[in-house]
């Protein structure tokens, strides 16, 4: 879809600026670039939880808006990265799971959530016979790529059963609003921010 590539491409470029903060020589302006960011974050994410009080106060389907709401690609991971997501990161990462079922199976796959603890995602791939190395790789890629986008909060992602290293290129919220971060902010699948910038 269109739309998510674009919003994905604008959430590489926000990561690659947060990043660049770190590199302003002036610690006074450092700080105040920093302390906008944060600023512009808080009252966006104030708005948004306004927005679902008023729906959910509102007669009619109201939690089922809610629920459509958040399982949108742009606008769930606007609701993690505000803290106002209605589930829990394990509750997206099933949800997520059980969604793309039927893509994996076709691939002669079936994947399980392990854990979800401290932001830690475990899953664990089983593979239906021998499957090519090109399948292995689109198994793998088909389910980063979809946990990655149900969870942009998540710390680190663990996929047994196909221990190759990601290639996926996923910064986590915590790398790129941290000094610590690194070096260069890769491309990511969505959500980068987080409401706790130092």
């Amino acid at each position: 879809m269109a739309d998510d590539k674009d919003f994905q491409k604008r959430v590489q470029r926000i990561g690659g600026l947060v990043h660049d903060l770190e590199t302003i020589a002036d610690p006074a302006s450092r700080a105040a670039a920093k302390e906008l960011v944060q600023l512009l974050i808080d009252l966006q994410g104030a708005g948004f939880e306004r927005v679902l009080d008023i729906i959910y106060k509102s007669a009619g389907a109201a939690e089922q808006l809610i629920d459509e709401l958040a399982e949108d690609s742009l606008v769930g991971s606007l609701l993690v990265l505000h803290g106002i997501h209605p589930d829990d990161l394990q509750t997206r990462v099933q949800k997520k799971l059980k969604q793309i079922d039927s893509r994996l199976h076709k691939m002669g796959a079936q994947a399980a959530l392990v854990s979800a603890a401290e932001g830690n995602v475990r899953v664990h791939v089983t593979v239906q016979g021998h499957v090519c190395g090109s399948t292995a790789k689109n198994v793998r890629s088909t389910l980063e790529e979809a946990i990655y986008e149900a969870a942009p909060d998540l710390n680190s992602l663990v996929v047994e059963g196909m221990e190759e290293p990601s290639a996926s290129g996923f910064v986590g919220i915590e790398q790129l609003t941290t000094p610590s971060g690194p070096a260069s902010a890769p491309p990511v699948h969505t959500s980068v921010l987080n409401n706790g910038m130092d």
